[in-house]
């Protein structure tokens, strides 16, 4: 409609579907005589087209300093606010993918272990894995939020441990004779449409560009590439993700961002020089030392 031209992407996600019609369409009565299954690979764009549809880009994700201070900025008055503030510290402090978050209940979350249990059985996860999250290292005032919404949930609310971490809201007539938001509803979300609208409307309050909750998991890793110092470590930050292997981390999610990658490389230059350096600086010492000790002039 634009009159742009459809980009390479486009264009190879369409024909691969409209490829699977026509390989369908082969087999049924009626066309088996006038349509071969081969016929189906005239949809096939060129391999540099291909490759170029295919081509990975760098995963986009927010700062964990951005991520803060979009909370921080965050009204905390109403309960609405109060939840919406606490969805997205929790995101960050457990990685969970959005579709988890919105079917998870309060018996899923042990502030005490300080751990998530996302269990398939009610949790919406990937895969239908079941799998423990940790809470992350990112910052103890990220962890207090959390808490303090558990608590308002239990002890202002009096919900149980099968009531939804993060209610709906619930819509009713106001003074207005319109319906409005009133509070919460003792619900789950039916979607988690309401919690990408929740981010997008906080990021954009922060004047940041929109970043999705998945996004919050290319943060942690990041982060994890940071702080982790051993591969054991690294596994069990993997493993906190709900990745089984290390390898699917970092192959999804652990691309080093172009700028990164340059003071990387820049930096592995700089140890080779100190020690070079370190070197010439021993082997003149050590001849000084056998010179004044009198080692020289024995060796000749």
């Amino acid at each position: 409609r634009s009159g742009e031209k459809l980009s390479k992407a486009t264009l190879n996600a369409t024909l691969a579907h409209v490829k699977r019609f026509f390989h369908w369409l082969a087999g049924q009565p009626g066309y088996k005589s006038r349509l071969q299954y081969s016929d189906a690979d005239y949809f096939n764009l060129s391999e540099k087209d291909v490759r170029v549809a295919t081509a990975k880009r760098e995963q986009v994700g927010p700062t964990l300093d951005q991520v803060k201070h979009v909370i921080v900025l965050m009204p905390a008055d109403s309960e609405i606010q109060r939840r919406d503030r606490a969805l997205i510290a929790f995101t960050l402090l457990t990685g969970a993918r959005d579709s988890a978050i919105a079917s998870m209940k309060l018996k899923h979350v042990n502030l005490v272990a300080g751990c998530v249990e996302q269990d398939a059985r009610e949790v919406q996860t990937k895969f239908s894995k079941t799998f423990t999250t940790y809470f992350f290292p990112v910052g103890d005032e990220i962890r207090r939020i959390v808490a303090e919404w558990v608590a308002f949930l239990q002890e202002k609310m009096l919900w149980g441990n099968d009531d939804p971490l993060f209610p709906a809201t619930r819509i009713a007539l106001g003074p207005a004779r319109q319906f409005e938001a009133v509070g919460l509803e003792r619900a789950h979300w039916s979607s988690a449409a309401r919690i990408r609208t929740i981010f997008r409307d906080a990021f954009a309050s922060a004047s940041l560009p929109y970043f999705n909750p998945h996004s919050f998991r290319n943060t942690l890793v990041r982060l994890g590439q940071a702080v982790c110092q051993t591969p054991e470590e690294f596994k069990a930050w993997s493993q906190n993700l709900g990745h089984d292997k290390v390898l699917t981390t970092f192959l999804s999610y652990g691309q080093v961002e172009s700028p990164r990658q340059g003071e990387i490389i820049r930096g592995l230059a700089t140890p080779q020089l100190a020690v070079q350096a370190d070197v010439s600086e021993l082997a003149k010492a050590l001849v000084r030392e056998m010179r004044s000790s009198g080692v020289g002039t024995l060796v000749k």
